[in-house]
């Protein structure tokens, strides 16, 4: 059989040379075997040719404003998708901007994530505006649709209003260098990042390309994976080519709780949840049994701490919020003569202010909340000192001081007529019949009256 793989003109020897020559071949083919295979375990520890590929790209789309439960929404789209051991994930933005802490939250799950990011603004119309260029700008790959735009970076209050100067510089100094760094970082034109930034300049799709803002512009998701096929991106392990051909799409779609964490997790939202469950909570506390108020309070303010949980609160301004309702509530019991509804609505309006660090209410949604909701605390207090401090009008005590009108003599008791029934009553005196009386005092089920006098005796 040695024979048969013999090259021609080399005879196979035989005997005891044969074997101890076949011997010296055989350890010489398992050391070469030894370093092939060592140079293969070298070449598989290269992080750019073994990372697990696998036949998916995770589509993760994502509309509307950056916030808090927006960023929890990508970290855990981007955790299960390197669980999974997706080749690519494709985040298709389309965004006004947000709130700057979330923005990089966000940058930061996608310059470590072990599966290459692709961020794709689209479709045709949208955009990727303030904290969506700084989102953009840290994927793998940036890519664009026809008809879309990106820019207007420059950073704003919660409500859209500048910042004061002094404070405005830091954090657009801040922002511009952390914008720069993440560009180069990437290798894109980090001039144009900061100018973004310091002058909101906005560019198209097209425009965005040629200024090396982004690497592609596709019509749509097909044409954006025909041409990632083969380009080579880096990511904390090493470079890796990606191969998008053929690759099965798989959409990840936010769960009921990204739903509505992403809605109640603006500031303002949550703000107006916390105002309505405080009011509700109050209104059934001053007016106990009416049940609704008290459940639709409850419920707003179980997700107003929901959201709180993703904001940076202030707990200074939560106290001072919580003092106001106290004022509101003591008002009923102690006359101030208006001072603690006062104080309520001071506390109220610093407490509003000053509720979430870095992020703030807009003044056009709080100024008329303080409004609409002080007014309704004040209100049901005037409401509630009221009832409280009239006399009552059923039972014993709401008959003293009731004038009635005698039906029989009352010598000493007869029958009067008060609120519309027939009462035994005994006075001190005869009294006849059509004269009028007044209760003094209530023994058990008979009336103490005195006779009125009349006027002009």
């Amino acid at each position: 059989m040695a024979r048969r793989f013999q090259k021609k003109g080399h005879p196979i020897p035989d005997g005891p040379t044969a074997r101890k020559t076949n011997g010296k071949k055989g350890l010489a083919g398992f050391g070469l075997h030894v370093v092939l295979a060592l140079l293969c375990l070298l070449v598989c520890f290269r992080p750019a040719e073994c990372l697990p590929t696998g036949g998916e790209v995770v589509i993760i789309e994502m509309e509307g404003s950056i916030n808090p439960g927006t960023a929890l929404y990508l970290k855990r789209g981007l955790a299960e998708a390197a669980a999974k051991g997706a080749a690519l994930v494709v985040i298709r933005l389309d965004t006004p901007g947000g709130l700057a802490s979330s923005m990089r939250t966000m940058v930061k799950a996608i310059l470590n994530s072990p599966v290459p990011v692709v961020v794709y603004v689209g479709p045709k119309g949208a955009g990727a505006a303030s904290a969506g260029v700084m989102v953009t700008i840290a994927a793998h790959v940036a890519a664009m649709a026809p008809g879309t735009n990106i820019g207007a970076a420059h950073p704003v209050t919660a409500g859209g209003k500048d910042i004061e100067k002094t404070m405005s510089e830091k954090v657009v100094n801040d922002m511009a260098a952390y914008a720069r760094g993440i560009a180069q970082e990437k290798g894109r034109n980090g001039e144009w990042v900061e100018k973004a930034i310091r002058e909101s300049v906005s560019i198209t799709a097209d425009e965005a390309l040629e200024k090396n803002v982004i690497e592609l512009v596709a019509e749509d998701m097909d044409e954006l994976l025909r041409l990632l096929d083969g380009r080579v991106v880096k990511l904390p392990s090493g470079e890796v080519t990606l191969k998008t051909a053929g690759l099965a799409k798989t959409y990840y779609h936010p769960g009921f709780r990204d739903r509505v964490l992403k809605t109640i997790s603006d500031p303002n939202i949550a703000y107006i949840l916390m105002m309505i469950g405080l009011a509700g909570i109050y209104f059934e506390l001053a007016h106990p049994g009416a049940i609704f108020p008290g459940v639709i309070g409850g419920i707003s303010l179980v997700l107003a701490f929901f959201a709180f949980q993703t904001l940076p609160v202030n707990y200074a301004g939560l106290i001072l919020i919580a003092l106001a309702i106290i004022f509101f509530v003591a008002e009923i019991k102690v006359t101030s003569y208006g001072i603690l509804s006062i104080g309520g609505l001071v506390s109220l309006t610093l407490g509003s202010i000053m509720l979430f660090e870095d992020v703030g209410v807009s003044l056009r949604l709080m100024l008329p909340t303080i409004v609409l909701v002080g007014g309704f605390f004040v209100t049901v207090a005037g409401l509630a000192f009221r009832a409280f401090a009239s006399r009552p009008k059923g039972g014993a005590e709401g008959m003293l001081g009731e004038v009635g009108l005698v039906k029989e003599a009352l010598d000493p008791e007869g029958l009067v007529f008060i609120h519309g029934e027939y009462w035994r009553a005994e006075a001190d005196e005869p009294i006849g019949p059509g004269e009028k009386v007044t209760v003094v005092g209530v023994e058990g089920l008979v009336l103490r009256v005195k006779k009125v006098p009349v006027q002009g005796r």
